[in-house]
């Protein structure tokens, strides 16, 4: 079994890896065969428990929790178990707050509240949460609407929070045409958002990463610790003993297999993807990532990881480039310094594309693959 600082996501296997010999991306494209069993980390552990570390009697502490519509672990490693806990229950309210504040399930929480405002009426927010849409509508308009979190009236037009369905062409139009950050009118002075038509905003795009960015805002102290919240990781510190966490990215259409790992020392790791999410309506594969483009579900079928500083333009960007797409996509976060990763599944195993600065962040290179990830 590996050290505790090992995170795997979904688990199980590892991929032996050989280089494309087709014709060099500006990432790196590799394809992957042939599974090889690799140990998982025991990170499945019920509600807490306490493991002390060689560095100087530094206990890991574990909490698993749902929160957000996800499930939630957080680790942590202190030297005090009590004050550990402490501080968990903190983390554990702060992530509480921003459910409460940006879930559409919640009927009072500020997004509910917003989409049922009638057109045309001010709804006054939080400066806080008036900062978040200015972030919003700035990445929506620097991925040319690939990420759109105006997407709710075409999320209920495929039922996607049900079984989900295939719409009427009607239906879909209607849907797609009340959609667009344009639609809201922003005014700073008074912290005050107008809709100019009747939009439904969703936070299935931005609403884990928001919520992980007020962790290590909040956080004063020197605890080292991870939170996975429904598979997007956010860092503070470093485990005892190491230099990073060991994270390890699933195989796109096998959540339960590892595939790619990596060392993450800070920021946030967020992936787009389908997989076991997706489901088959009349025969056909129905999506769970809209494009907000074309109003129907994103044609992908890998996966995205992306890594930010921030959670939350991790979490926007992990999902505007499965919009994209990989050509398109890879493309995009190459033009802007971007650490995007791409799987991408086809007959001969699935192929992986990387940018050069996640390459360059994570080291990876051909030497890394062989001799980290991928042993028998």
């Amino acid at each position: 079994m590996k050290s505790a600082a090992t995170i795997i996501l979904f688990s199980a296997f590892i991929l032996p890896m050989f280089w494309n010999a087709g014709e060099e991306q500006s990432g790196l494209a590799l394809i992957l065969q042939t599974p090889y069993e690799y140990g998982p980390a025991e990170l499945s552990v019920k509600d807490i428990h306490h493991v002390t570390s060689p560095e100087a009697g530094m206990k890991e502490n574990v909490r698993h929790f749902y929160l957000m519509g996800t499930s939630c672990t957080i680790q942590l490693y202190s030297m005090d178990s009590q004050s550990a806990l402490k501080r968990i229950e903190s983390l554990i309210r702060l992530l509480e707050d921003a459910e409460d504040e940006l879930s559409t399930w919640k009927a009072n929480s500020i997004l509910s509240r917003l989409n049922k405002q009638p057109v045309g009426v001010p709804f006054e927010i939080d400066p806080s949460v008036y900062q978040l849409f200015e972030t919003l509508l700035y990445w929506s308009e620097e991925t040319n609407g690939a990420f759109d979190p105006t997407v709710g009236k075409l999320l209920n037009a495929y039922e996607l929070r049900n079984r989900g369905e295939w719409p009427e062409s009607k239906t879909l139009e209607i849907a797609k045409a009340d959609k667009g950050m344009h639609f809201y009118d922003f005014d700073k002075t008074g912290y005050r958002i107008t809709k100019t038509q009747d939009v439904v905003i969703d936070c299935g795009a931005f609403g884990k990463g928001e919520a992980l960015d007020r962790l290590p805002k909040e956080d004063a102290t020197n605890n080292r610790w991870l939170v996975n919240l429904g598979g997007q990781i956010i860092v503070n510190g470093s485990p005892p003993n190491n230099d990073g966490w060991q994270v390890i990215i699933s195989h796109p259409q096998n959540r339960q297999e590892g595939f790619i790992s990596i060392n993450l020392r800070s920021g946030s790791l967020a992936t787009s993807g389908g997989s076991e999410r997706d489901v088959e309506v009349h025969k056909l594969r129905l999506g769970h990532i809209i494009n907000p483009i074309t109003g129907k579900p994103a044609d992908f079928n890998g996966s995205v990881s992306v890594w930010h500083e921030q959670a939350l333009v991790a979490d926007i960007l992990s999902t505007a480039l499965y919009v994209m797409g990989p050509e398109k996509g890879l493309s995009w976060a190459e033009s802007r310094n971007i650490a995007a990763c791409f799987l991408i599944p086809d007959e001969g195993g699935v192929t992986v594309i990387f940018s050069r600065s996640f390459s360059n962040l994570f080291s990876l290179n051909r030497e890394s693959f062989s001799r980290e990830i991928f042993r028998k």
